[in-house]
């Protein structure tokens, strides 16, 4: 069954979302687990049912529970987000499918430094005013120069799951 998704401008709910990370490190014996706490975001829908738009995360909002894991994570070996506060997707492309699901194309930019992103979301709530979409996908984070690896403890791909849930936007 295919749903259609409204046109018009949609703002991200932040009491109603979520992004989180999970690396493998020690290596591959403990799966680190951490949620941004601070997530924000719009998106636009065309009329031929493309859309675009942004997601944007507070880089020192993540929360692993370990608060000195979470102070090197946020400094200059990672997030350096004393100079790079904003994690973004800039979402330049999204196509709905027949299955429920969007082909998203778009820039994550961590760092200050940009890389394409492809990924697959599924929408698994749609109303009049009122939308959500899931994905999970995996980042490099070499490519971001985040690659501190002491001992060779962090080696691998983070896998990066969201669950965004839009509102209309007023009119």
């Amino acid at each position: 069954m295919t749903v259609a998704v409204e046109t018009g401008l949609w703002q991200l709910d932040p009491t109603a979302s979520a992004v989180a990370v999970r690396h493998k490190t020690f290596w591959g014996l403990v799966t680190v687990k951490g949620t941004f706490a601070a997530v924000a975001g719009r998106g636009e829908v065309a009329a031929d049912g493309s859309a675009t738009g942004t997601v944007t995360l507070d880089a020192a909002s993540l929360d692993t529970g370990n608060a000195k894991r979470d102070t090197h994570l946020r400094g200059s070996d990672f997030f350096d987000a004393d100079h790079h506060p904003e994690v973004t997707f800039a979402v330049r492309g999204a196509e709905l499918r027949a299955d429920d699901t969007a082909h998203v194309t778009g820039q994550l930019t961590v760092r200050g430094i940009s890389r394409p992103q492809t990924l697959t979301a599924r929408l698994t709530g749609v109303a009049a005013d009122a939308l959500t979409l899931e994905a999970e996908f995996t980042v490099d984070r070499d490519q971001f120069g985040m690659g501190w690896n002491q001992l060779g403890m962090m080696r691998g791909l983070t896998t990066v799951t969201a669950t965004l849930r839009f509102t209309r936007a007023g009119a």
